[in-house]
């Protein structure tokens, strides 16, 4: 079948750095990563660390790619590279500057840092060659001038195509899948487990093989009220999947707005913590999404709260939220609105091992704001606060996010000194 067919003349390609982490690393070592053992973790953590990547060598050998340090086979020498997260991202920016030689950025869409979809439907002629070939030729730039291998998803919509990546390529010559309706149906309708697919959780496979289903085909023509009465809204994305249809392009999802926008920060702490020493850390959480704020130039509606206890005191999660009178981006209320949820929510006999904390109902906030007769009109002391805000978000920009700190940032359980240097929850590296 031509891999240029479609109903809806749409082709789109979507590129999967192999075990990227890890490949950044062997690259800057001069190693082959089909060939050394590489893992990519903290060395300064405990061996319950998660490895963030492990090279195609030790995935060869069934080590799991997101295992544990200590899940390793004592058998196995391997070496072990801290992450360094800003080195990654300048590599992925530079792998996007290959992308925007055959698309512009409107027909780009960046789903991981290692992953990103092509909307080639418009470039194909221009260029000459069939979307594999074009999908091929990025993918022999990426690794003739980064050293970077790659496979890759071709298909007729977003999700075929990300079935073609997910299940196809990795088994194919060339490292390439292809995949329209016609042939998800023909190849795959029957595939298992049904966890292979995008958006297929252990927890859905689970649920549908109690009522017999196994197979997208299954899913497919089953019938659609039972499955809405399974899944609520959810079965229309299935059922649209099972039959390999996806109507959003990546034009919807550049156009898409969100109705209301939030701005959080959440950490899975290193150790239990008790519910004390968690008072330090939400202190140190909330003051800096009010920086985050002042940063953006918006002010929040509101304070949401997700603690979540240590396996050792049921693993599970609690919330709550707090709802200010007028918005605001002043430390001064958020901090005391926090620990008020922190306080309320979390069990005094419990550990916590998960903090995340949002500000919510974001607004745009100007000098120039209008007031009606029932706002309250920022006091001396209030514009006094945001000033200093301002000046230290201006000095942390300048000098660095640990230029400024207070007293609480320097106790045993405080962990904002060592996040400021890290980027995702990492260490940024070089």
């Amino acid at each position: 079948m031509s891999e240029t067919k479609s109903d809806n003349n749409f082709t789109y390609i979507c590129i999967d750095l192999k075990s990227f982490y890890a490949s950044v690393e062997c690259v800057e070592r001069g190693l082959d990563p089909f060939t050394t053992n590489l893992v990519v973790a903290d060395p300064e953590r405990t061996d319950k660390t998660i490895c963030l990547a492990i090279t195609p060598a030790m995935k060869a050998m069934g080590i799991k790619n997101r295992c544990r340090v200590f899940e390793i086979p004592s058998n196995v020498d391997f070496i072990m590279a801290p992450p360094r997260m800003q080195k990654y991202i300048d590599y992925a920016a530079e792998i996007y500057g290959i992308y925007l030689r055959y698309a512009s950025k409107d027909d780009i869409h960046v789903y991981s840092i290692d992953e990103a979809f092509i909307d080639v439907s418009r470039y194909i002629k221009n260029y000459g060659m069939n979307p594999r070939d074009l999908a091929r030729k990025i993918m022999d730039e990426i690794y003739n001038e980064l050293g970077i291998r790659a496979t890759a998803g071709v298909g007729t919509n977003l999700y075929l195509t990300k079935i073609a990546l997910d299940i196809l390529a990795k088994h194919s010559p060339d490292f390439i899948g292809y995949l329209d309706e016609d042939l998800y149906k023909e190849i795959l309708w029957n595939h298992r487990p049904l966890s292979d697919f995008w958006r297929i959780g252990k927890r859905t496979e689970h649920k549908l093989a109690e009522h017999g289903i196994y197979t997208m085909e299954q899913i497919a023509k089953a019938n659609e009220d039972f499955l809405y009465k399974l899944f609520g809204v959810d079965a229309e994305l299935l059922i649209d999947h099972a039959n390999g249809i996806e109507p959003t392009t990546i034009a919807d999802i550049k156009q898409y707005k969100p109705m209301s926008e939030s701005i959080s920060s959440g950490q899975v702490l290193m150790r239990d913590y008790s519910k004390g020493e968690g008072r330090v850390i939400v202190n140190e959480m909330a003051e800096g999404l009010a920086l985050d704020l002042t940063k953006k130039s918006v002010s929040c509606g509101g304070v949401a709260m997700q603690v979540g206890y240590a396996k050792a005191s049921g693993g599970e999660f609690v919330r709550g939220s707090f709802s200010f009178d007028n918005n605001t981006n002043l430390a001064s209320a958020i901090i005391p609105a926090a620990l008020e949820i922190y306080d309320r929510i979390c069990d005094d006999k419990k550990m916590i091992r998960r903090l995340t904390i949002a500000c919510y109902k974001i607004e745009n906030y100007t000098e120039e704001k209008q007031f009606s007769l029932w706002d309250q009109v920022s006091t001396k002391e209030e514009m006094e606060e945001e000033n200093l805000q301002e000046t230290i978000v201006a000095l942390k920009k300048k000098f660095g996010k640990n230029a400024m700190l207070k007293g609480i940032d320097f106790t045993e359980p405080a962990t904002a000194r060592q996040r400021n240097g890290q980027i995702g929850g990492h260490k940024s590296g070089e």
